[in-house]
């Protein structure tokens, strides 16, 4: 997952110079450009962004406004790094909350330090993707953290859904293998299932029990390999009995 950033300042071979160090970093993202506090505020708005990085070598009183009007419209209020060729503003930005502040030019081992403090405070919470379903001109997205399990039906696939329902899709099991995130399992030839939901793996029956559910999936020796991993990975933060 990746965190989003705006820039806020005026000057272009700034903002992409900054834009290049990050570049750097597969986890930041650019949501947007703004020259001004007007256009900074919108873009905040618009794009939610994760970190801001403002230029407040002009206009910092305005800069700091903006910081301040942020509170009258959303709780959540991004990171803030400030950036001048100066102290001056260093001392009402941390007065402010800001997250860090940068001296110019920019220092690559001074962003570095930042980017790693903020993964550090700010972890990225995983975010489940959603699925579309397209069948002509109909398109239905699901979220893949609702599902429990996939099941084949001849050149068709039923997905069966935490809430009970089940959604079906006329493509094969296999065209939903790779494009699933790494939580979902294919543990036989008729049955994906997510890994998120297992709460028992019965060897003896070669069987798996999901939560949520009264139902049991088997799973098949040429699968078995994928079931052993995904037994370590469940296994490695559960609290062990075995006597």
């Amino acid at each position: 997952m990746s965190y989003s950033y705006v820039i806020v300042g005026d000057l272009a071979a700034s903002n992409l110079q900054l834009q290049h160090f990050l570049e750097g970093y597969d986890d930041f993202t650019c949501a947007g450009l703004a020259e001004d506090s007007n256009s900074g505020l919108n873009s905040i708005l618009k794009y939610s962004p994760d970190i801001l990085f403002i230029d407040l070598q002009k206009n910092a009183v305005e800069s700091f406004q903006m910081i301040a009007d942020l509170h009258q419209y959303i709780n959540h209020i991004p990171l803030i790094i400030g950036m001048s060729k100066t102290k001056t503003n260093a001392y009402e930005a941390i007065k402010r909350g800001f997250f860090d502040y940068w001296l110019l030019p920019y220092n690559e081992f001074e962003i570095r330090k930042s980017v790693f403090k903020l993964r550090k405070l700010v972890p990225k919470q995983q975010v489940s993707p959603k699925l579309c379903l397209q069948s002509y001109k109909d398109y239905r997205y699901i979220d893949t953290k609702d599902i429990l399990y996939l099941k084949a039906d001849n050149n068709a696939t039923d997905f069966y859904m935490s809430d009970g329902s089940k959604i079906s899709a006329y493509k094969t099991l296999k065209t939903f293998e790779t494009k699933l995130p790494d939580n979902f399992i294919r543990v036989h030839q008729s049955y994906i299932l997510n890994s998120n939901y297992i709460s028992r793996i019965n060897y003896g029956k070669n069987l798996c029990d999901l939560k949520k559910s009264d139902t049991q999936l088997p799973f098949s020796k040429s699968y078995k390999e994928n079931i052993d991993l995904l037994n370590k990975i469940i296994g490695k933060n559960a609290i062990s009995t075995q006597g």
